[in-house]
């Protein structure tokens, strides 16, 4: 059997990444790790992550949408020319690239920016019992995007999973763990590791356990020390602190999310 940790959106956080990689080695240990991306961005300490995954070994990893800004200095949605018709949007996404900025410098002056231009959109795998797997960031074939959350329809799911040609999916973006089935495709997201959503607040994870007979994926949640993550990023003087708050606080609440919180 093989037994593979899976793990997205850990951005910047290295009291979290340390929480969940502590919880695994002590719950027995896993033969690789699986990262789904968005590693440093939006995060106090994005170089100690990125020192600390590649200490790891037995590892394989994605980019997502923040390791491709970072890399190509490219702007996230919505761009300047949105915003002009929703201005109210203006200063979220100021500190959203402010933040971008910050972490970008943080990188290229320790050398990081190769090994992130490096990183694969995708990765394909074939587990012990045949089942085709692809891991991506947001949807097949995307790292951006609106991505795939627990709460679109079937229909709305349908058109993404067109190319996949894949059994199951592992997708993250969304920081809500989730575990469904769209004509017969399995969609698994492990959730965030850091800048969750509520109700639960914690870290989340996933692990994957595969043999010849079949494979199991269990969710786990780890918690950690919150006000020592916002103390470093208020001693970092982060650009988008406020904002980075805010999910800690359970505020971040996107507009899918929203109707089942009521």
């Amino acid at each position: 059997m093989t037994r593979i940790a899976i793990l997205s959106d850990i951005h910047g956080n290295t009291l979290a990444l340390r929480a969940v990689l502590a919880e695994i080695q002590a719950s027995g240990g896993v033969d690789e790790t699986w990262f789904l991306g968005d590693y440093a961005a939006i995060g106090y300490d994005p170089v100690g992550v990125l020192k600390q995954l590649a200490d790891l070994p037995n590892t394989r990893m994605i980019r997502g949408n923040t390791e491709y800004y970072i890399s190509t200095g490219e702007q996230p949605w919505p761009k300047p020319e949105h915003i002009q018709s929703n201005p109210e949007t203006f200063m979220q996404n100021f500190r959203v690239w402010g933040s971008l900025a910050w972490t970008a410098g943080a990188v290229a002056t320790a050398g990081w920016l190769p090994w992130m231009s490096a990183l694969p959109l995708d990765f394909r795998q074939t587990l012990a019992d045949g089942t085709r797997l692809l891991a991506v960031h947001a949807s097949p074939g995307m790292d951006d995007g609106t991505g795939i959350h627990p709460y679109m329809t079937e229909e709305e799911i349908r058109p993404l999973l067109s190319r996949a040609e894949a059994d199951l999916i592992l997708v993250g973006h969304t920081h809500l763990p989730f575990d469904r089935r769209v004509d017969g495709v399995r969609l698994v997201n492990p959730g965030s590791v850091s800048n969750p959503l509520p109700p639960d607040l914690r870290a989340s994870y996933a692990i994957l356990e595969s043999h010849t007979g079949g494979y199991q994926i269990d969710f786990h949640r780890v918690d950690y020390d919150y006000q020592a993550v916002m103390a470093a990023t208020l001693r970092v003087q982060h650009p988008a602190a406020e904002y980075i708050g805010s999910f800690f606080q359970g505020l971040r609440v996107p507009d899918w999310l929203k109707p089942h919180l009521d």
